[in-house]
């Protein structure tokens, strides 16, 4: 079959750091810095967002390793942020006292490298050493080095790995169960890991023994020790592809025994239990239950399960944590929060729900320490209520420890949920946060905002930044809980895979017919916002229904789904949009890819494009070559890439605010003509008067 990309013009600006495709991207740039940069309001927008970002009244969300609460934190004079820690007592303070562990950004200034933070590993139980993370400008790519908290510094003689897309875990005092790139053969067609080695102190990571080796194809191979105290064990496993895996106990003499549960469930062990979470029927059990079985009686052979959660029509499940006895369950009702503690005993499992959640919030669990004690913490809030954090025992009391201010006027706001037909008769819930119709009645600037994939849940949040940057102006947020993500469980995810994904776009259009019916806002002064997967939707959105829209934003998003596979990461998500060089995929990908669909006789609303040049995800030279193939044939584009930030698209603050401002000053430009709500906010003068009370992705 003749491959579409035989005659793409536009391969070159794949070359990510060519010199003819990095002098497109300045010229781009350059171009959509004075049509939007150079707004009278741009900079004083980009200023209170940046403020909203900076602000030392944030709250700290800490995890527990041993006696310590850990954080990272960013603000105005730690734009790179440090990771430092505290204790439980001195967190309650208003003002908690810290100590500093690591300076990201003395560390950026001694090395003369761009750091960004990506994470420790903790060694447990003594919680005395650290697998500390850095990205080279925000890739996904990092170097790993040994830390010792208790002298605040890297370990000379410490295990130290060079850039790569690394797994990395403890596996005792002196070893680590490491996957990473090693030369030819050593990586997956994705870029992953493809082996498990045992690393032990003081030799060369190139000799370390081979535990475990997935094949070329899969995603990756993984390895992990369990350090529960009494229950130490370790466990391999590989990525067949993003939804299938295989997990295996590695026993003490290498030998591996098969977790025999099904590829697409997901599976782990945790004290005497092992926890299994369905994504297909399996033991008469429906597709999103939740099932607990006993390890070993389950390794013998023994499939009688304990059920912990089946769904129905409209609840999924959301998540669940353990603390040292108890199971904390989180369950999605018409896409609100719940959660239930549920506790085994010699008769079976018990549940009740959690004391102390307000009703009404989007809850979620935030830490938890299951070694150790029933100790939870728990943020609740929702798209006008601020954050507060609560402490609290499983049988005892809660506290709250931190509440966040308030960062927008929401003086005349309003939310509510509604729930639009798509074009196969499926009720898609969505939710509307903005002014009040029945004081203000008639349409107004709308931005829309999707995912559809992954099984990734959009749930209510707070946004100080889209709250300074759209609602204080007058503007309305919508969120779209489309099918590809989970807010009804694994069927709401499946429903919208392979040659599915239209089902995805319809969702996302009956939305849009719904506002405007609704009379909240018009096809003119409706926009709609999405990156990364959420990018390919806006593109679907472009290129199928262009006449809902007054303007798009896609960011880091994915637009050539004929090539996506041989770019970066793309490999991986074969599973979730099918597999471009099997003849059997490829019409329908073609059908579903952006980048094909351009047509010079089309309509098309003005479209903003966003991506990063260390994007080692999601490949700008989708972004590139979708601006590049629009200028060609005269439609309205702009096109801005950073030079850093990876696939979240900034890597400090200033980047990130940067990012916001050109979004919400583009889409205000094009959206609000002839509305009398104010371009630029005002200083926040007045805190709002309403009790706290309301609700809470990715990428590829």
């Amino acid at each position: 079959m003749q491959s579409p990309n035989d005659h793409d013009p536009y391969l070159w600006l794949e070359d990510v750091s060519g010199e003819a495709a990095l002098a497109w991207v300045a010229e781009r740039n350059a171009e959509t810095a004075e049509a939007v940069s150079a707004d009278p309001g741009f900079a004083g927008l980009k200023a209170r967002l940046r403020d909203v970002l900076d602000a030392s009244d944030r709250i700290p969300y800490t995890v527990r390793r041993g006696e310590h609460l850990y954080n990272f934190w960013r603000d105005a004079d730690h734009p790179r942020g440090v990771w430092r820690r505290t204790t439980l007592e001195r967190y309650r303070a208003d003002d908690p006292e810290w100590e500093v562990l690591l300076d990201v950004d003395a560390l950026a200034a001694a090395e003369d490298e761009k750091w960004v933070w990506d994470g420790a590993r903790v060694r447990r139980p003594a919680c005395d050493r650290a697998l500390v993370r850095l990205s080279r400008d925000g890739g996904d790519a990092v170097v790993v080095r040994e830390f010792d908290l208790a002298a605040k510094e890297f370990t000379a003689d410490g295990f130290t790995l060079p850039e790569a897309k690394t797994r990395i875990g403890w596996a005792g005092d002196d070893a680590v169960l490491v996957g990473t790139d090693l030369g030819p053969g050593s990586l997956t067609d994705s870029g992953y890991p493809r082996t498990v080695r045992r690393w032990r102190r003081g030799t060369p990571v190139e000799d370390a023994p081979l535990v475990y080796e997935a094949d070329p194809a899969d995603v990756a191979a993984w390895g992990y020790r369990d350090t529960t105290p009494g229950f130490e064990r370790e466990f391999v496993g590989r990525s067949l592809d993003f939804y299938r895996s295989e997990t295996y106990l590695l026993r003490p003499d290498g030998t591996l025994a098969r977790i025999d549960v099904p590829e697409d469930a997901s599976a782990y062990a945790h004290r005497e239990h092992l926890i299994v979470t369905l994504k297909s029927p399996w033991l008469g059990q429906p597709t999103g239950s939740l099932l607990a079985f006993g390890f070993d009686a389950f390794l013998a052979g023994d499939r009688t399960p304990e059920v912990l959660f089946t769904p129905d029509a409209r609840t999924a499940l959301a998540g669940h944590t353990w603390t040292r006895h108890h199971l904390l369950l989180e369950t999605m009702r018409d896409v609100s929060t719940r959660i239930e503690v549920l506790t085994p005993g010699e008769a079976g499992w018990t549940r009740e729900p959690l004391v102390g959640v307000p009703p009404l919030s989007a809850v979620s669990i935030v830490d938890t320490d299951p070694d150790v004690s029933d100790e939870y913490f728990l943020d609740v809030s929702g798209f006008l209520q601020p954050s507060s954090l609560h402490h609290g025992r499983i049988g005892g009391g809660s506290e709250v420890l931190k509440q966040a201010p308030h960062r927008f006027d929401t003086t005349g706001l309003t939310v509510d949920q509604h729930f639009a037909t798509s074009r196969d008769g499926t009720r898609v819930p969505y939710f509307v946060v903005g002014p009040d119709r029945t004081a203000e009645p008639g349409p107004g600037p709308t931005l829309l905002y999707g995912y559809g994939g992954f099984e990734v849940s959009l749930t209510p949040f707070y946004g100080g930044v889209i709250g300074r940057a759209w609602l204080e102006r007058g503007g309305t947020h919508v969120i779209a809980n489309i099918r590809g993500g989970g807010e009804y469980g694994p069927d709401w995810h499946q429903a919208a895979l392979g040659a599915e994904r239209p089902r995805a776009f319809e969702d996302f259009a009956a939305v849009a017919e719904d506002l405007v019916a609704r009379g909240i806002t018009t096809p003119a002064m409706l926009g709609a916002k999405g990156g990364s997967n959420g990018g390919l939707l806006m593109g679907a959105m472009l290129t199928r229904r262009p006449e809902l829209f007054g303007a798009i934003v896609a960011q880091v998003p994915l637009l050539d789904m004929t090539r996506f596979h041989k770019l970066l990461a793309g490999a991986s998500w074969i599973a979730e949009y099918g597999d471009p060089d099997d003849e059997a995929d490829l019409p329908h990908l073609l059908e579903l890819s952006p980048y094909h669909r351009i047509a010079a006789d089309r309509d098309y609303p003005p479209v903003l494009l966003m991506t990063s040049t260390r994007d080692d995800r999601v490949h700008p030279g989708h972004a590139r070559k979708t601006a590049a193939r629009l200028r060609e044939l005269g439609h309205r584009v702009l096109f801005h890439e950073n030079t850093g930030g990876g696939h979240a698209g900034a890597g400090d603050n200033e980047q990130a605010a940067h990012n916001s401002a050109l979004v919400h000053t583009y889409l205000w430009q094009r959206l609000a003509a002839g509305t009398t709500a104010p371009a630029i906010p005002g200083p926040l003068t007045a805190t709002p008067t309403a009790a706290p009370a309301a609700p809470s992705g990715t990428g590829s």
